[in-house]
């Protein structure tokens, strides 16, 4: 048990990493924050766009979506970072990760966000044009809100994952909360600021997933 703590649960050496994973974990928020508002923004685009009377607009919007869907977040990063430089484009570790992410994320967003308008009687949108609104008054002021509001717990579950898939950004040696952890590991040669970027993680998410499990227990008994 005695090796099992020193190993694991060291203090010492969780107190001696502690700065350096909080600067990680300030890049993983940063990270979080810009590809969750870039991908809700391209999700709600492309949502938009699947469900264009463009046939072109359409199209294009639904490949896009099943692509990237179907290419491994893991895959798609390794290739903006070490495959694009072949081509002449190198970019930022952070830039390349912001990029892969957005891709992928932007594309589950879209999903969400098409279920959640298909959901909305058609009705409503009828009645809304019978008044005189526009197409896109329509969509802005009659659809989308209660759309949004039907899939809030799809898109906070999407939140989750996002943070989660951070993590990957270490591949390719972004100073965020798990490299930097590694390099705490690799340093003390211990395992203790592992399990510290755990519990990091689990200070994160755990209140995000009892406000999601909240909400949809609510939406239940409704």
């Amino acid at each position: 048990m005695d090796m099992f703590l020193t190993t694991f649960f060291n203090i010492d050496i969780m107190m001696q990493a502690l700065p350096l994973l909080l600067k990680g974990a300030v890049t993983t928020l940063q990270l979080c924050a810009v590809v969750i508002i870039c991908g809700l923004f391209g999700g709600l685009m492309l949502a938009l766009g699947a469900l264009s009377p463009r046939g072109w607009l359409r199209w294009t919007s639904v490949i896009y979506i099943d692509l990237f869907r179907a290419i491994p977040p893991l895959v798609l990063l390794i290739f903006v970072y070490s495959g694009l430089p072949f081509a002449g484009l190198e970019l930022a570790p952070f830039s390349a990760v912001v990029i892969a992410f957005f891709m992928n994320n932007s594309a589950y967003f879209a999903e969400v966000f098409r279920a959640g308008i298909n959901a909305v009687p058609k009705g409503q949108t009828e009645a809304a044009r019978a008044t005189g609104l526009s197409p896109t008054q329509t969509m802005i002021h009659v659809v989308l809100p209660p759309a949004i509001r039907n899939v809030l717990p799809d898109l906070l579950s999407n939140t989750v994952e996002v943070v989660k898939l951070t993590s990957l950004a270490s591949v390719v040696s972004l100073s965020e909360l798990l490299y930097s952890a590694n390099m705490a590991r690799s340093v003390t040669y211990n395992a203790s600021p592992l399990v510290l970027a755990a519990l990091l993680y689990l200070a994160v998410l755990w209140p995000l997933v009892r406000v999601i499990s909240r909400y949809q227990r609510g939406l239940a008994v409704k």
